[in-house]
């Protein structure tokens, strides 16, 4: 006795092959979301560290701290925020300008492994104490 087989289509298996390209193109973009939220994070942390470092430091520089003692909190601080000090300047009065980076957890080809943000903190660049201030008409 034979056994009945039924024709077998050109076709047949094709749908394999489309789940696998969908499932490969699933795990791609699941890999740039985490590559995306881990860039975000470490932007939002880059900024905190930044700013967090340019009110320690403007605070030091106007309880008298001058020369180095500010730059040097601004590291402490950025340090404990997870973040490496890239420029530390004094400004103008009593301000303090930061500039720091912290790196991104995630690393994909062709993006930037770190995430760097500036800050400045400090009374604004005023004019010279002896005039009065600007006044619009």
């Amino acid at each position: 006795m034979t056994r009945w087989a039924p024709e077998r289509s050109p076709e047949q298996g094709s749908g394999t092959v489309l789940v696998v390209a969908a499932i490969g193109v699933l795990l791609v973009l699941a890999t740039a979301g985490f590559q995306l939220g881990a860039a975000a994070t470490a932007a939002h942390r880059a900024r905190a560290a930044a700013d967090l470092s340019a009110l320690a430091g403007a605070t030091a520089r106007q309880g008298g701290g001058g020369g180095g003692v500010p730059c040097a909190l601004v590291a402490d601080v950025a340090a404990r925020n997870g973040a490496d000090v890239i420029a530390c300047s004094l400004g103008v009065g009593e301000s303090v300008t930061v500039r720091v980076s912290v790196e991104v957890s995630t690393h994909w080809p062709g993006v930037p492994d770190r995430a760097v943000a500036s800050a400045r903190a400090g009374p604004g660049d005023a004019q010279s104490s002896n005039e009065p201030p600007s006044s619009a008409p």
